[in-house]
């Protein structure tokens, strides 16, 4: 089972997939915990007690390897139709966002309207640089 639309930072896609994003400097948010995680982090991320993954993405900069970076959101799009998935970076608002704007391409939002449409769901100051927002899009789902 999924999260549920209320849970903290969970964001809806159009398609009905929900992925939470938070940031690791904050404590695990209470009740179900994630099956999967993508964190979004410079440097290695803390062990998590759940199936996990590491993309290099420095602080307030873009994936390190952006091909990468397509196949890891791919999967994340993937496994939010059966599973309890979160995107994570720090603080939760800069890569996290730009993470989740790129799942909302995925799902068909168009690229222009991604950060947009992450602001109004998740975090009205995602997407924190203008790169990030050029990377959002950028951004394709081919």
């Amino acid at each position: 089972m999924g999260w549920h639309r209320d849970d903290s930072g969970v964001l809806a896609l159009p398609s009905g997939r929900l992925v939470r994003g938070r940031g690791l400097r904050r404590p695990v948010p209470e009740g179900a915990v994630p099956e999967f995680g993508v964190y979004l982090l410079g440097s290695p991320p803390p062990p998590a007690g759940w199936e996990s993954r590491w993309l290099r993405w420095p602080d307030f900069r873009l994936p390190a390897d952006r091909e990468l970076a397509v196949a890891v959101l791919r999967e994340v799009w993937e496994r939010a139709g059966t599973q309890r998935v979160e995107v994570a970076c720090w603080g939760g608002r800069g890569r996290t966002g730009t993470a989740l704007a790129c799942l909302a391409v995925l799902d068909g939002v168009p690229p222009g309207e991604a950060v947009a449409f992450v602001r109004a769901g998740y975090d009205r100051r995602a997407v924190e640089t203008p790169w990030q927002r050029r990377y959002v899009r950028s951004f394709t789902v081919s």
